[in-house]
Parts: structure tokens; sequence; C-alpha cells
């Protein structure tokens, strides 16, 4: 058995970014085209007029003010509402192969590997891009990656399992070091005409390097103390797009193919499940909440994040405690945690302990315990 370390992180976030008030216009746009067109039938009480959005109330229900996209002309456009993301053909690199790559190569950097260190790649996150074959062995090929690759899915939480799939791989000797990425294209399963949703989601990559200890040379090492990870079924986060979709076609349009959600369920219940989880996490292996210099939680929601440290803490947490980064990146599913990992770590001492979380879709729920070289 070996000891584990996280010892590089990368980002890739896309040149494009959309502010609420850019995403307001369109949306308001979409909607009163809609209710004009629709006028005689809303008058009839035959349909629902669709109601406007506005950056205050965008902000005051996520603290989210602006988002990276990887197509902001496709978003914004009140004819359209989705990025346009031209196919490429077999022998391109496909996009998340792309994000993954370049988010991969600054956390290897950050390690102090190359290619030639790494014995496998995990790709993690909400949204792949086809059935087979896998996005890993793609990223895998691109980088000159000899091992293996594989493909996983915990929805938000998808880069917490990862890091737990990647540290059991090199802990029992599988691998010295393991790759773990997040490509998350979520602008491509948002509901752009939805009021309550258009807002969420925004584009980006993660990327970690997890290794043995005894092989780390970084100067950015972590120790993985402890992983815990649960699940409990929900339907309140659902996206029911898939391969069978074809077999009943006349469904193959309704909203429930792209991101839907109960939101004020998914608060009600996730948020006490997660501080549950990490404190009983923190309990299993003898470390006080009031050691904790940092939680790096999953960037979903501002009112969330500040409600479970709450109950962790007993108290509000400073911003230094609990960084936020959703404002400028919005959700970002699976890499919103490593996001905040990635740009909230590097100005704390040696011997610093910090939780890394992640919820979402399942309900999963990630805690990764980490110490601080």
């Amino acid at each position: 058995m070996h000891n584990v370390v996280i010892s590089g992180t990368g980002l890739y976030t896309p040149a494009q970014s959309i502010s609420n008030d850019e995403l307001v216009e369109s949306f308001n746009t979409y909607s009163r085209r809609f209710n004009d067109e629709n006028a005689a039938a809303i008058e009839a009480g035959e349909i629902q007029p669709m109601p406007e959005s506005s950056s205050a109330f965008i902000e005051k229900a996520s603290g989210i003010k602006s988002r990276f996209v990887t197509d902001k002309a496709g978003i914004l456009d009140p004819d359209r509402m989705v990025p346009r993301i031209p196919e490429r053909s077999n022998d391109q690199w496909s996009i998340l192969c792309e994000m993954s790559v370049k988010a991969a190569q600054q956390a290897l950097e950050r390690a102090g590997k190359t290619a030639a260190d790494i014995d496998g790649v995990i790709v993690a996150c909400s949204n792949l891009q086809r059935a087979y074959p896998a996005v890993a062995i793609e990223v895998q090929a691109a980088l000159g990656i000899k091992g293996f690759g594989f493909d996983m899915n915990v929805a938000c939480s998808s880069a917490t399992f990862g890091i737990q799939n990647a540290a059991n791989s090199v802990q029992l000797g599988q691998a010295r070091a393991i790759l773990m990425v997040n490509p998350e294209i979520c602008t491509g399963h948002m509901n752009f005409r939805d009021r309550d949703s258009h807002f969420i989601f925004g584009d980006a990559c993660t990327a970690v390097i997890v290794e043995r200890a005894d092989q780390a040379t970084s100067a950015y090492q972590w120790d993985i103390v402890s992983t815990k990870l649960a699940t409990e079924f929900s339907n309140n986060i659902r996206n029911n797009f898939g391969f069978l979709n074809r077999t009943a076609e006349e469904y193959m349009t309704n909203p429930d193919k792209l991101f839907v959600q109960e939101g004020r369920k998914v608060f009600k219940e996730v948020c006490p499940m997660v501080a549950e989880l990490i404190g009983e996490h923190l309990k299993e292996n003898e470390i006080e909440v009031s050691e904790v210099k940092r939680f790096w939680l999953h960037q979903a929601n501002l009112n969330m994040n500040h409600l479970i440290v709450r109950k962790l803490l007993g108290r509000d947490a400073s911003p230094e405690e609990a960084p936020v980064i959703l404002d400028t990146y919005a959700n970002t599913s699976s890499a919103g945690s490593v996001i905040a990992f990635h740009k909230h770590q590097d100005d704390l001492p040696a011997g610093s302990l910090g939780v890394l979380s992640s919820f979402g879709a399942g309900y999963s729920i990630g805690s990764v315990i980490l110490r601080k070289r």
C-alpha cells in the first residue's frame, strides 16, 4: 500500500464569457416574441405567458454574475439559444479531448511530470460526448500516455469519485500516477429558454494528477488523507437524454432531454446531507471541523455553500475558508470544486487541512480530506 498525493492541478477555460446582462437580454427578447406570437392563446388561458428574467434575479438566486462558454453567439441568438459546436471528423481530436489535453498539460507541469510518468487516465464528467470509444482513451492517445483509460459519470460529483478511483489505483500499486480530468460543456445540456435555470451553467475543464507520495517532486503536494462517497437515488435533478430516445421519437424534444431540476427540493434535501457526510468524514478521521482551514465546495449555488459551511462551523464562513468561483464561472458541474481548489490552494502553509467536496444529481456526494505537504 502506497501513500497518495495530489501533486498537480490544471484548468482550461474557454475564451468567451457571457454576463448576466447579455444572457437576460437574449432571454427577454425570446420571451417577448413568444408572448406576442401566442397572445390569443395566453389571453384565452390556454397557455401561460413566459416571464422575463433579470440580472438581479439571477444573482440573488445563485450568486452567478457571468460564465465562460464554448460558443457565445449561438447561446445569445434568440432564434437559436443553443451553442453551435460543429461536429468533427473521426480523424480529429474531439472537443472534450481537446479541453482535457489543455487542462492536463497544466496539471502535468505543476506536478513536474511527463506523459511517460502517467499510467492511467480517468475522464470523469456529467456529459460524455459519445458512448464509445471512451474519451479517456482518446485523451490517453493525444497525450502519448501508456497504460489504461476509462470514462465515468456521477454527474456533479464525478471529480471526487474520480479522485477516489485514481487514489485506489495508486494506493494498491496498480499505477504510479493517474491523470483525472473533468471536461464539462454544460451549456450543451442547458435549456436557455427556461427562466428558472437558463443562467446556471458554464463550460470549463479541470485536471488532477494523483500519484505515489514517494515519487512526487512537485511543490504543490497534498496528501489524500481520506475519501468518502455516498449516493441516494433522487429524481430532483435529472437529464433523460440517451440512445433509447430514438425508440420513442415523439418525446425526443421534450424538456426532460435537457437538464431539469426541482431547485427548492434539491436545496432543502442536499444541504443537510452534504454537511452530515463531511462532518462524519472528519469525525472518522479524528479531525475537528475547526482544524479545517479551507472548504473547496461544489460551485452550484452560493446560498447552498453558505448553508453547508454554516452547518459545519456553526457560523458563517469567511471568503478564505470557503472560496467562491461560481460568480465568474457559474456551475461547471464536476469541474467546479476542482476550480476552487486549483485557484485557492497555494496560499496555505504546510500542514493545512482542507476538504474538497462535490454534490449533485444522484443524489451523489463526495468528500476528500487533504493535508498540504
